[in-house]
């Protein structure tokens, strides 16, 4: 697994202007292939009228899913510049669709790659990203005397606590990078007098 991956801080959409020509890039996080899809049919209903509606998306921490359309573009001028933009940005579970409404003139195929990808970067740069970093998840048992300290303990020195749960003890679900988990073990014997259990659990991403 990669330990960490960029992804777009949020939905958005950019537009530029190339020698008449709109493009207006619509970028979403997208955490499976379907949401890319639905998300691009969106953008397409909106904009029925344009020209053309190319789209990129890259699906999985370690870019497992890669796909792109031209969309009646001239082949790899669209799509693929889109796709290769995402991919020199590091950016995962993201989808883009660049909407193009024709301006007159003809760009030719190096414009329109220019034009395509930096439609792209641009809109990376003025919507925003985030990394988003692996943790182990883990959880935490201590008794109901203790459990109030420590959660502000854990929560003062930067932990991500993920929930509390209260049954006749307590359980912390807590994410650490994996890193982390021999010194948290130590702090955590030291803050509880030895008294809490910890039990490492899966993998998950995080905002780094």
């Amino acid at each position: 697994m990669q330990d960490e991956y960029r992804t777009v801080a949020g939905a958005g959409v950019h537009e530029t202007e190339v020698n008449r020509s709109r493009f207006l890039c619509a970028l979403a996080p997208a955490a499976t292939e379907q949401e890319a899809q639905a998300f691009i049919a969106m953008v397409r209903k909106e904009h029925a009228d344009a020209s053309h509606n190319c789209w990129a998306y890259v699906i999985g921490a370690d870019a497992s899913v890669q796909k792109a359309s031209d969309d009646g573009e001239p082949g790899g001028t669209a799509g693929v510049p889109m796709l290769q933009m995402l991919l020199r940005r590091d950016m995962r579970y993201v989808v883009a669709v660049v909407t193009r409404y024709f301006g007159g003139a003809k760009l030719g195929a190096g414009g329109l790659i220019r034009a395509y990808g930096g439609a792209v970067g641009e809109a990376l740069d003025t919507i925003g990203t985030r990394t988003r970093r692996r943790f182990r998840l883990a959880t935490v048992t201590v008794d109901h005397q203790r459990a109030g300290k420590l959660e502000n303990d854990l929560r003062s020195t930067g932990r991500e606590v993920r929930d509390v749960r209260y049954g006749e003890a307590v359980t912390i679900g807590i994410a650490l990078p994996d890193a982390d988990v021999d010194a948290f073990r130590s702090w955590l014997a030291d803050a509880t007098a030895g008294t809490a259990g910890f039990e490492p659990g899966g993998e998950a991403y995080g905002d780094a």
